[in-house]
C-alpha cells in the first residue's frame, strides 16, 4: 500500500499555476478543483511537480479505467511506436483496426450473444451520441428525440439538444429543438412509474409529444448525479420502443467498459439496444476512441456520409485491444469489480448522514454520496485534495461527491481512499454541526 500525506495545502503557489490563469481560457474547469501541476501518473496515482501524491478517484471522468499508464497496456503502445506502426489513417483500413475488430467481436460481442456493426466516429463521445441521432432520424424518417432528466449526453449542439443540464445548454447560444424531455425512473417519486408516462403519452395523440425516432438513455447518469434506472425500468423501455417501432439508444459513454461490473451497463437488464455509444475507457489508456455500435438492419449511411479526421487512431485501437485481451478474456476481472464495488458501498453507507443526508447513488464502480445542502460536496471534494485524494462532484447542483476510482485500483488503495475521503466528510460534518451551534445561539 502506498503512503498517501495527509496534509497538503489546496492552494499551490501562484507562480506554479499563472501560465494557466494568463494563459489559458476561463472554460477550464478540473484545474480550478485541482489547482496543481501534475507530472505523472502510475497506477491509482498522480505525483505533482512537488513531488507530492494523490489517490486518483476521478480517473480522467471515467476515461482512465484501468489507472494510469497500465504496464500491459503501455508496452503494446511502445512496441507498436517502434515498429513504426500507421499512428493517422482516417478511416483506412490498418491492421491495428482489424486487430480491434476481431479482438471486440471475440471477446465481447460474441459471448453476450451480440450482433452490432461498428462505426468509428470522431474522437470524443459526444461525436458518437451525434452520430447515433443522425442515423436514427434517418433509418425512422422522424426528427425528435426522447432524453430524460438530468440526462447529459455532450456539449456540441446535437448532444446538448437531449442534455438536460441548464448550465450546459445556456453556453449553446442558439435555441436546442427537436427533443422531449421525460422523468427519468425515480424522478417523480418511488412508486410513480415514469415509464408508464411515456408510454401514456405516446399512445395519446393529443399529448403533444411528437413520435419520437429514439429514445436515448443512461442506465446511470454519470453527470446528471448517479441516478440509476431499475432492471423492470429498463425492460418496459424496451418493450415501449419495439411496439412503438422507437430506436433504443444507451449511451454508455461513461458506465460502460466495466465501470457497472460488466462491460455493458445494461446486461443485467437483459436488454439489446438498437444503438450504443462508447468512448471514455474504450481505448483503455485514456486515448480519444469513440464508437457506435448499430443492428446491422440500421446501418443506414452512404459512404463518408458522417466523417471526422481523427475517427482513425490506431494508437487507441492497439491499447483498446489490449485492454480487452488482458482484462476480459475471463470472468475474473468482473467478479473483482463486483468485489470492490462491495467494499465502496460499505464505507460509503458508514459515511452517510448529514452532510450526507440522502445516502448513496449509483452501482458498481461509479458510486456516490448525496450532500444536503448540495454546497457540502464541494466542501468535502476540497477537504478530500487537501488530505491527498482526487475526486469531484455531479449532479444538477454539484451535490454527489462521486467515486470513480479505477476498476483496477489494489484493494488496499481503495481502502485508503475512502479513509481520507470519510475524513473529510468528518471535518465538513464537524463545521455544519459548528456552525449549527453558533446559529442557535444567535437565536437565544
Amino acid at each position: 500500500m502506498i503512503s498517501i500525506s495527509s496534509n497538503k495545502p489546496v492552494n499551490k503557489t501562484d507562480k506554479a499555476m499563472n501560465t494557466f490563469e494568463r494563459l489559458e481560457s476561463r472554460v477550464r474547469g478540473y484545474c480550478r478543483s485541482f489547482p496543481t501541476v501534475f507530472t505523472r501518473g502510475e497506477g491509482s496515482v498522480l505525483y505533482d511537480e512537488s513531488g507530492e501524491r494523490y489517490l486518483d478517484f476521478l480517473s480522467g471522468a471515467g476515461s482512465l479505467n484501468y489507472g494510469h499508464n497500465d504496464p500491459a497496456l503501455r508496452q503494446s503502445l511502445l512496441d507498436y511506436v517502434e515498429g513504426n506502426g500507421i499512428l493517422h489513417g482516417l478511416d483506412m483500413a490498418t491492421e491495428a483496426k482489424r486487430e480491434f475488430l476481431e479482438t471486440f467481436e471475440r471477446i465481447i460481442l460474441k459471448p453476450r450473444g451480440m450482433h452490432y456493426k461498428v462505426q468509428f466516429t470522431g474522437p470524443t463521445g459526444t461525436n458518437a451520441v451525434e452520430a447515433a441521432l443522425k442515423l436514427a432520424r434517418r433509418v425512422t424518417g422522424r426528427t425528435n428525440i426522447v432524453s430524460f432528466t438530468n440526462a447529459f449526453h455532450g456539449v456540441t449542439l446535437g448532444s446538448l439538444a437531449v442534455t438536460g443540464n441548464v448550465h450546459y445548454r445556456h453556453a449553446a447560444g442558439v435555441p436546442l429543438g427537436n427533443a422531449t424531455f421525460m422523468p427519468y425512473d425515480g424522478y417523480l417519486g418511488p412508486h410513480v412509474s415514469t415509464i408508464d408516462y411515456l408510454e401514456q403519452c405516446l399512445n395519446d395523440r393529443s399529448s403533444g409529444l411528437e413520435m419520437p425516432a429514439a429514445v436515448i438513455v443512461e442506465t446511470v447518469q454519470g453527470e446528471g448525479g448517479l441516478h440509476t434506472a431499475g432492471v423492470a425500468w429498463l425492460k418496459h423501455l424496451q418493450r415501449l420502443c419495439t411496439d412503438q417501432g422507437v430506436l433504443l439508444i444507451v449511451d454508455d459513454i461513461q458506465a460502460g467498459c466495466g465501470r457497472t461490473g460488466t462491460f455493458f451497463s445494461f446486461e443485467s437488464a437483459g436488454i439489446r439496444p438498437d444503438f450504443v455509444t462508447l468512448s471514455k475507457s474504450l481505448s483503455g489508456y485514456g486515448l480519444p476512441m469513440s464508437v457506435l455500435l448499430m443492428k446491422p438492419e440500421y446501418d443506414a449511411w452512404e459512404p463518408g456520409e458522417h466523417n471526422g479526421t481523427f475517427r482513425g487512431n490506431n494508437l487507441a485501437f492497439v491499447t483498446a485491444t489490449a485492454a480487452l485481451r488482458h482484462y476480459w478474456s475471463s470472468n475474473d476481472f468482473q467478479l473483482d469489480i463486483k468485489h470492490k464495488a462491495a467494499l465502496l458501498r460499505g464505507r460509503l453507507l458508514s459515511m452517510a448522514g448529514p452532510p450526507a443526508g440522502a445516502g448513496l447513488r449509483g452501482r458498481g464502480l461509479i458510486q456516490g454520496l448525496v450532500c444536503e445542502p448540495a454546497s457540502a460536496a464541494a466542501e468535502i471534494c476540497r477537504a478530500s485534495f487537501e488530505r491527498g485524494l482526487i475526486i469531484e462532484t455531479s449532479g444538477a447542483e454539484s451535490e454527489v461527491v462521486k467515486c470513480l476510482p479505477p476498476l483496477n485500483i489494489p484493494d488496499g488503495e481503495l481502502w485508503a481512499g475512502l479513509d481520507l475521503l470519510e475524513s473529510a466528510v468528518k471535518e465538513i460534518r464537524g463545521r455544519s454541526r459548528e456552525t449549527l451551534v453558533q446559529a442557535v445561539g444567535a437565536e437565544k
